[in-house]
């Protein structure tokens, strides 16, 4: 049976809003083509090697999906039928897990959650008719993720060639509170144009996200190099040697990086401690380092790429006024960074005034629903 991706080599990636013309650079950059956008995301058209170098590879793209099936659907019922004709045992045995995540607009089917069960009864009820047995649901790590997307009452039943969601690099062993996404901190150096040249430094390192990102961009690491499985594994056309070159190919093109190019300090001794922890998973070069300490104790930081996302809302310190501390930044910037370029992430934009500097850019980038801004401060 061929299935819709092998028939026109057609994928879709999902990406946040605010990170598709990024990512779409980025694609292509990996080898993707024909990239048009869609909901919530970009098809693009791909062979197997492009797709295992994608998901290895991409920093800003959150899921990588493989289409099966498309069909007319105004009904539950004719989704059950059309989820039943599909052979399962292609991709998964009895003894495997399988989740299903569905979304659902404009259409008689009226609820995502519903719409997953359907689905998820017809795996069930195909393996239990051809094998007597069925595999379990596992919505936490799965060895087979099933997309369901219905708009207009036009059904795509894909799988997840990521096998989860790609922002989760395994690097995150230890996290303080409200650590920022992944993909997010990649968008945040991949817009800033940084590539390695000049030293990075975060002041608001917390649990490292940012410093673990600028690593793997600039020692061109694979972003899923710790991912123990993909769920392209699963597809009935996986190439294990194909990948396997791949694999080979990218850790080759590693570029070392020299000690403190990176480096990162928090007032906070658990995030210090967390940021190492993290740091060390993915920093083969011991290129990384990090300390405790103020930013206000920090004497200068001169001629260096800052990065950094300040306190905010949840993330702010108990009884502190953030309107005075960003102004107290933005005197500390003025004072003690000069020729250093800063790039901050706002993650409530009303404090963009606060910090009294005028921004060379400013670009929206959202987090967890917050209408966040990255803004560029040249220090002179």
């Amino acid at each position: 049976m061929a299935y819709s991706y092998q028939d026109d080599s057609t994928y879709f990636a999902q990406v946040a809003e605010d990170l598709q013309e990024l990512a779409e650079q980025e694609l292509a950059t990996l080898g993707a083509t024909d990239l048009r956008p869609g909901f919530r995301g970009l098809y693009f058209t791909a062979s197997l090697r492009t797709i295992y170098s994608i998901n290895l590879h991409a920093r800003l793209v959150n899921r990588v999906l493989a289409p099966i099936k498309f069909f007319n659907c105004h009904s539950d019922k004719y989704l059950y039928q059309q989820a039943l004709k599909i052979e399962w045992a292609d991709f998964l045995t009895p003894d495997h897990t399988f989740a299903v995540f569905a979304n659902v607009s404009n259409s008689a089917i009226r609820h995502s959650k519903f719409a997953a069960l359907r689905l998820k009864d017809a795996i069930a009820d195909y393996f239990r008719t051809q094998f007597g047995v069925r595999p379990s649901v596992d919505t936490r790590e799965p060895d087979l993720w099933v997309n369901l997307h219905i708009a207009r009452n036009r059904a795509t039943i894909s799988l997840d060639t990521s096998g989860g969601s790609l922002h989760r690099r395994g690097y995150r062993v230890s996290a303080v509170e409200a650590p920022m996404v992944e993909t997010l901190a990649a968008a945040i150096i991949k817009q800033s144009g940084w590539d390695g040249s000049q030293p990075m430094y975060d002041p608001f390192c917390g649990s490292g996200t940012l410093l673990c990102e600028g690593y793997i961009h600039a020692s061109n690491q694979p972003a899923a190099m710790l991912r123990k499985k993909f769920g392209f594994e699963r597809l009935p056309d996986f190439d294990k040697s194909l990948w396997r070159e791949v694999r080979g190919e990218s850790l080759k093109n590693k570029v070392p990086l020299k000690r403190g190019i990176i480096s990162g300090s928090d007032i906070s001794l658990a995030a210090v401690e967390a940021a190492r922890t993290n740091c060390s998973a993915i920093d083969a070069d011991r290129a990384i380092e990090i300390k405790q300490k103020d930013i206000f104790d920090v004497q200068k930081i001169e001629g260096q790429a800052i990065f950094c996302n300040p306190p905010y809302g949840i993330r702010m310190r108990k009884g502190e006024d953030l309107s005075l501390f960003y102004k107290r930044f933005g005197d500390f910037l003025k004072q003690r960074c000069c020729g250093s370029s800063a790039y901050i992430y706002f993650g409530e934009r009303k404090y963009l005034k606060n910090i009294g500097l005028r921004s060379s850019w400013k670009v929206p980038l959202s987090n967890g629903g917050l209408d966040g801004r990255l803004a560029k401060f040249e220090l002179y």
